[in-house]
């Protein structure tokens, strides 16, 4: 155990957890929002992830050119692949996620089948999907072009605010306060709220429940899309099994906060970032999975209801 780490490169660490957290709350809002909705985890969000990923790499591999040995772009140009890889990943996911619960989730829910149906049918679904992409990946690891040039805006008390990384918090924080005023502000977040309330009561006020439950879903997954491109962009390289763990740490995240709760979701991906950071410097990185499956468990043994439990409990969302 390497305890110095903390006083010697504290803010870097930090830094560099925030960063990764967020893109576990990232995904962990895709896991929260269709569990208010339907009680129900979709473990195929991960898989969607790793589409994500891929669909970053090949947009800008097929539709903008970039070779991997090209060099990084600048100005207006390098904004402009930016934005529309960030929005053709968000939208490829988001139609994936909608696919999904139309295949997976919709013929069940319309027989009244239980609630273990519907988990195995996710698990076949993240299986398939993650079986698919190995098959056409060739079982390989990919590398994505450098687009974004690495550069940095200066180093404070030892914490390098490299470009992607800096790009990845703020963007992550605005789609967080986004999504939170959509969810209680518009008319479709209300319906959402509604449903996650009762489904029942939902019907007879005249709420279209397939609608509902179908742009959840795509929520979820324009949330996951993105995710999947800040990662991309910040670590260059994907692979058929990328989701595997990616979705077990949102999983823990949305489970830490309070799973079926937005703030639960942001808030724990955020500390489990900063954990599973801080415990891989001091116990070494192959520590990192059993850091995250040891927070699972010992928020399942100690507070199955996350930190934000009670909002579970009143509004579900």
């Amino acid at each position: 155990m390497n305890f110095s780490v903390l006083t010697s490169e504290f803010w870097a660490l930090a830094l560099q957890g925030t960063a990764l957290g967020l893109i576990y709350s990232l995904i962990a809002l895709g896991y929260t929002m269709v569990y208010g909705v339907l009680r129900l985890i979709n473990f195929a969000n991960s898989e969607i992830f790793m589409v994500g990923t891929f669909s970053t790499m090949l947009i800008e591999i097929v539709v903008f050119k970039r070779a991997i040995d090209l060099p990084a772009l600048s100005g207006g140009k390098l904004i402009f692949v930016l934005l529309l890889t960030l929005m053709g990943s968000m939208l490829v996911c988001a139609l994936l996620a909608m696919l999904v619960e139309l295949v997976a989730y919709r013929r069940l829910r319309a027989r009244g089948t239980n609630r273990l149906a519907s988990l195995i049918s996710a698990i076949g679904t993240s299986i398939f999907l993650s079986e698919s992409v190995r098959l056409l990946s060739g079982s390989r690891s990919h590398s994505a072009p450098r687009v974004l040039d690495k550069w940095s805006f200066g180093e404070v008390a030892g914490a390098n605010f490299r470009i992607d990384t800096m790009m990845t918090i703020v963007a992550a924080i605005v789609i967080f306060i986004v999504l939170e005023i959509f969810v209680t502000k518009s008319h479709l977040g209300k319906a959402i709220r509604a449903v996650s309330m009762s489904e029942e009561n939902s019907k007879l006020m005249g709420i279209n429940l397939n609608r509902v439950i179908t742009m959840t879903f795509a929520i979820g997954g324009l949330t996951t899309g993105a995710a999947a491109f800040f990662y991309t962009t910040t670590y260059e390289n994907t692979v058929f099994n990328v989701g595997f763990n990616l979705g077990i740490a949102a999983f823990t995240s949305a489970v830490l906060g309070g799973i079926g709760n937005l703030r639960g979701a942001f808030y724990g991906g955020l500390s489990l970032g900063l954990l599973e950071q801080f415990a891989s410097a001091i116990l070494g990185s192959q520590w990192k999975s059993v850091t995250v499956f040891l927070v699972l468990v010992l928020v399942l043994l100690i507070k199955p209801s996350g930190i934000f439990g009670e909002a579970v409990q009143q509004t579900r969302t």
